[in-house]
């Protein structure tokens, strides 16, 4: 039985016989393609009666690479664990993979945290003289700078950087919108990118404002970003587990260790107490621009 007929009945399951709300269900499904996704990038020819531990265990260790939080990776593994239960009642299944597997514990655990440094180290280790490596230098400049989410990185509109005033509008979490302050070097870097090499691509239908795409002109994945930068950290030869949030979270670090003001911090990296609390006052752009400029390692 192949994925696609197993995931459809597993999906009319939890609907109709656990009557579960149409969130629920389609947060469920989604968490079985991404296991399925991982096992086709991984080069597994695994059908769902195949599934082992040692490789739910390894999908696991996959996510919390990418940067997903405990809270998010203990939510998917229920609903993979929901998945094999139904396949055992099924009759499908003999032994669930997913039985002796727990959840990751759930504590405050801040992730690694790159020096300046290492920042450094890692973009010196991409090789300028390939468009791959134009485009990666301008992405990861682009997500030190501002500290981006990896989800705001590859959605970034080209008619959302104001180069003019060194802002990129951003929509976050929610779709809500925020204007976040772009340091020098990252604006060189996009412009050599977007000038130089994007231009010369054959872009896809419905992707021409996208600014990030591949090879084939299209927008870059959540996981090629982060292979990317697995593949630098290697090559930079620095031993810490690195993903695309580690950037961010060393961008508020890096920020706060110099001086800068909390508040402008939090709002420039959208986080949702700023939005939902009126704590905090309203900052002018100007400020935010003062904020980079003064504290920002690579302003």
């Amino acid at each position: 039985m192949n994925w696609n007929t197993i995931i459809r009945q597993f999906e009319n399951y939890i609907k109709l016989e656990r009557s579960l709300s149409d969130n629920s269900v389609q947060a469920y499904v989604r968490d079985v393609a991404k296991l399925r996704e991982f096992l086709e990038i991984s080069n597994l020819d695994t059908n769902p009666q195949e599934v082992s531990q040692q490789q739910l265990s390894e999908f696991l260790r996959y996510i919390s690479e990418l940067g997903m939080s405990p809270f998010s990776q203990a939510r998917m593994l229920s609903g993979l664990k929901s998945f094999f239960r139904f396949l055992k009642y099924e009759e499908i299944i003999e032994i669930d993979p997913s039985a002796l597997i727990e959840a990751p514990r759930l504590g405050r655990k801040l992730p690694d945290t790159l020096s300046v440094e290492e920042i450094d180290l890692i973009l010196n280790a991409i090789d300028m003289s390939t468009p791959e490596g134009s485009r990666n230098r301008a992405m990861l400049e682009t997500l030190y700078s501002s500290g981006l989410r990896v989800s705001e990185l590859i959605q970034l509109r080209i008619n959302h950087i104001y180069f003019d005033v060194g802002f990129l509008r951003i929509l976050g979490k929610g779709n809500k919108e925020r204007l976040v302050p772009i340091g020098k070097v990252a604006m060189k870097y996009l412009q050599i990118y977007l000038n130089e090499v994007r231009c010369h691509l054959k872009i896809q239908p419905g992707f021409e404002n996208h600014a990030f795409l591949n090879r084939r002109g299209k927008p870059l994945s959540r996981v090629m970003v982060f292979m990317i930068i697995k593949d630098l950290v290697i090559k930079a030869g620095i031993k810490k587990t690195v993903s695309p949030h580690t950037f961010r979270h060393s961008f508020a670090t890096h920020l706060v260790e110099r001086g800068a003001d909390l508040r402008a911090v939090q709002e420039m990296l959208g986080h949702e107490s700023i939005t939902t609390t009126e704590i905090y006052t309203h900052l002018d752009r100007d400020y935010l621009r003062q904020i980079i400029t003064e504290f920002h390692p690579r302003s």
